[in-house]
């Protein structure tokens, strides 16, 4: 199963292109040039720290460029290389910003492997409020990261993974575990949502 690691055992600081593992994601977006023009544009691969966009856009060699990108969100970062077209931009994010992006691209590499089915373009959100907890049964509750959100479900990063099958809370939802990937664990509501129902993410 894949899981992005860093290249070296460190991450050299600043990032410099090529510590991290990419991984092919192939998803649509928007970006923004310096001067606020804007093109759509396809992220074909990328990591925590770097992506390389395929678009119409001619940004220049260390041009700023902000980016909305399909289940991962903003990036911003500075043009690194340029090709016909396409280019790389460095990303400009924290430490937590990396490895709450690591998280996000571990699931979309695992999700073929994971079986888990395509959501629905329109099911899918973009939670602002990504850490919760997740609530047991017994009562117990566990601190954890919403990595994928979407109205029949969601996965989150856990260091404590309950078994499949086990009834949960993520937040007010009820909803069982259904997959195990690396971070975490997939959940499945008890029944397709309403985008009400999820405000406390949104």
């Amino acid at each position: 199963m894949f899981s992005f690691q860093h290249a070296q055992n460190t991450a050299p600081k600043p990032h410099h292109e090529g510590a991290f593992q990419r991984v092919s994601v192939n998803l649509a977006g928007r970006l923004m040039l310096a001067n606020r023009d804007e093109y759509d544009c396809t992220a074909v691969d990328m990591s925590p720290g770097d992506v390389l966009l395929s678009s119409p856009a001619r940004p220049r060699a260390g041009e700023r460029i902000i980016a909305y990108i399909d289940h991962v969100g903003r990036l911003e970062g500075t043009v690194s290389r340029i090709a016909d077209d396409a280019f790389v931009i460095q990303l400009n994010a924290t430490e937590r910003k990396r490895e709450k992006l690591a998280a996000q691209l571990t699931w979309i590499a695992n999700k073929h492997e994971l079986g888990l089915p395509e959501d629905r373009r329109h099911d899918r959100l973009a939670p602002r409020k990504t850490s919760t907890e997740l609530t047991l049964d017994t009562g117990e509750k566990f601190p954890c990261r919403i990595i994928d959100l979407s109205l029949s479900g969601a996965a989150v990063d856990i260091e404590n993974r309950p078994p499949i099958g086990t009834p949960v809370l993520l937040g007010n939802m009820k909803g069982k575990i259904v997959r195990h990937f690396q971070e975490g664990c997939a959940i499945e509501f008890s029944g397709v949502q309403s985008r009400e129902a999820l405000t406390e993410f949104l």
